[in-house]
């Protein structure tokens, strides 16, 4: 299946980087699998911002590149956030793009990926690629609003994933960091070993000038991948034999890997350096503890150009793991991951055709005082519900039964329809709402259990407030791995402090197409009816379900100060008897 993609990067598409050598080694294998590939990113050049503009303008369409504005810099340390022409442009392109996935890459940092995924309404997809640059420690708002729109993880590295998940909690998948095998082919090997440039690994220069002293036939090539890094100092002994290279990009590293047969990494160089060495059929020298001891790495090296069958050895070891490892086998994995989260998503049902039957309102999420936390009772409810218009209503006490028990046999001959229910207390993981019941559901179990519990009464599982940080909630990782199971999913409390809870619940809901529901958390008569939904009259959990893919959400807040302060004072009231 061919997917529209968005792949977010926060550092500017006009400058050389390792992630955007990635993302665009990305792009062109899945635009050669069929899909189409839209990569959004700052930029400094004024064509790519003009073009830019005018694919804003477009809608987008089948645009490769997007420049949203202008880059800021990005750091772990940076308090800079993403300025509000980029943020409109982002949501533009967002909103017009039509995505079916949007993938952000390094979004540990305050920046334009991280806004991406927040915001988007597609399904998204996260990598990692350097455990530098994760912002630690990130707020909690910050990772947890990230964490409840992300549909996978993927990290470069072990150690990235690792570093990754102290911050983000979750399973990550490891991807390969790509590297484009026809640019750097191995070409004619000469006795030239290149060493990737550190200020801070001045000893390991040394030590390898001394190694190196002892081979006069073999050139050195110090090669800086890093803007702004220092020149390094030329050893008296390889005056003449050394060179210093700068190369920031791809293209200008071939030309000096293709040649060498030995290369020395930095300890915390660029990753994708190693690997594209690798693919360039240089034998990597690289021992473990290099890092404490910089003349491990010097002897190693040392051997590699004495043992000429060792280098040879080595060389075509790395060469293998290096196609293993390529834009296509990066491709490969991605897509695998592109097909997994969009199987979470939901077919859409067709919307019912409209019948004869009548539009009613219904309030899915209501109390009484068999509620530890309500003093309403039963029949105050059932006359102010009828009084209200309302044509059915779900009673939903606290981890008991009794009061939809009684509201159901007390509705008989009424004109309103009572849907017993339970708002059950799980162990730790929030609260899951059973429509439809005939017995009680015990609190405590867990979230998988209570689901099961909820099934096997023939009842519907609706999610109550499923983003309010303010009370227990199930976390992101629950409710994906129960998204067949969620029936009905709230999208609109009337009781919640913050408005931007219930429009999570919105955006997360249009993402997996699940049935949307709503309803007021009444603990007060006043409450009653302040959330609901219109739609067609129904009979028995079939044909509410039906009757709920085309209902419309209705918000009828009032101050929520007012209805917990009646809320507080019958409480009192009851302490006081």
């Amino acid at each position: 299946m061919a997917l529209r993609v968005a792949l977010v990067t926060p550092f500017a598409w006009s400058q050389p980087h390792d992630v955007n050598e990635h993302v665009g080694g990305l792009a062109r294998e899945l635009r050669a699998r069929g899909h189409t590939v839209t990569v959004l990113a700052p930029s400094n050049r004024a064509r790519e911002l003009a073009a830019g503009r005018r694919a804003l303008a477009a809608g987008i369409g089948d645009a490769e590149l997007v420049a949203l504005g202008p880059a800021v810099p990005i750091s772990r340390r940076s308090r800079i956030g993403v300025p509000v022409g980029i943020r409109a442009n982002l949501a533009v392109a967002l909103a017009t793009g039509g995505f079916d996935v949007v993938h952000g890459f390094e979004p540990g940092l305050p920046s334009l990926s991280y806004v991406a995924l927040r915001d988007a309404s597609a399904l998204t997809v996260a990598t990692f690629f350097s455990p530098e640059r994760l912002s630690y420690p990130p707020a909690r708002t910050r990772r947890e609003r990230l964490l409840g729109r992300l549909d996978a993880l993927l990290a470069t590295s072990e150690p990235t994933a690792e570093a990754a998940a102290e911050r983000f909690p979750g399973s990550y998948e490891l991807v390969p960091a790509g590297v484009d095998l026809e640019l750097f082919a191995p070409g004619t090997k000469r006795q030239l070993l290149v060493l990737e440039w550190r200020q801070t690994e001045r000893p390991l220069l040394r030590a390898l000038a001394r190694e190196l002293a002892a081979q006069p036939d073999w050139d050195l090539v110090v090669l800086r991948t890093r803007p702004l890094g220092s020149r390094p100092p030329v050893p008296r002994a390889l005056r003449g034999r050394m060179r210093v290279r700068t190369a920031l990009d791809g293209p200008a590293r071939a030309e000096v890997l293709r040649e060498a047969a030995v290369f020395v990494p930095a300890v915390d160089g660029v990753r994708r350096v190693e690997l594209e060495a690798r693919a360039a059929g240089a034998a990597v020298a690289s021992p473990p503890g290099r890092a404490l001891q910089p003349e491990l790495a010097a002897a190693e090296a040392a051997r590699l150009i004495e043992d000429e069958q060792f280098r040879a050895r080595r060389a075509a070891e790395g060469l293998e793991r290096a196609r293993n490892e390529d834009f296509a086998a990066l491709a490969d994995r991605v897509t695998a991951v592109y097909t997994a989260v969009t199987a979470r998503r939901r077919v859409r049902a067709p919307r019912p055709p409209l019948d004869d039957r009548d539009w009613i309102v219904a309030d899915l999420h209501m109390h009484t005082t068999w509620s530890h936390d309500c003093s309403t009772e039963v029949d105050d409810l059932l006359d102010h519900a009828e009084a209200e218009g309302l044509g059915a209503i779900a009673v939903t006490d606290h981890n008991v039964f009794g009061g939809a028990l009684e509201a159901a046999e007390k509705a008989g001959g009424r004109g309103l329809v009572v849907i017993p229910g339970e708002e059950v207390k799980t162990g730790g993981q929030g609260e899951v709402i059973g429509l439809f019941l005939t017995e009680e559901i015990p609190r405590g179990m867990s979230f998988a259990e209570t689901v099961e519990a909820i099934r096997a009464e023939g009842g519907l599982v609706y999610v109550p407030h499923p983003f309010d940080r303010l009370h227990s909630i199930p976390d992101a990782a629950t409710l994906q791995r129960h998204l067949a199971e969620i029936d009905i999913f709230e999208v609109y409390n009337a009781r919640l402090l913050f408005e931007g809870y219930n429009d999570e619940a919105v955006r997360f809901a249009r993402k997996y197409n699940l049935t949307a529901g709503a309803g007021s958390d009444a603990h007060v008569l006043q409450g009653v009816g302040t959330g609901a939904v219109r739609m067609r009259r129904f009979e028995g959990p079939e044909e509410f379900l039906v009757s709920l893919r085309s209902a419309e959400i209705l918000r009828r807040p009032k101050s929520l100060a007012y209805l917990q302060g009646l809320k507080w004072v019958a409480q009192a009231k009851e302490r006081v008897r």
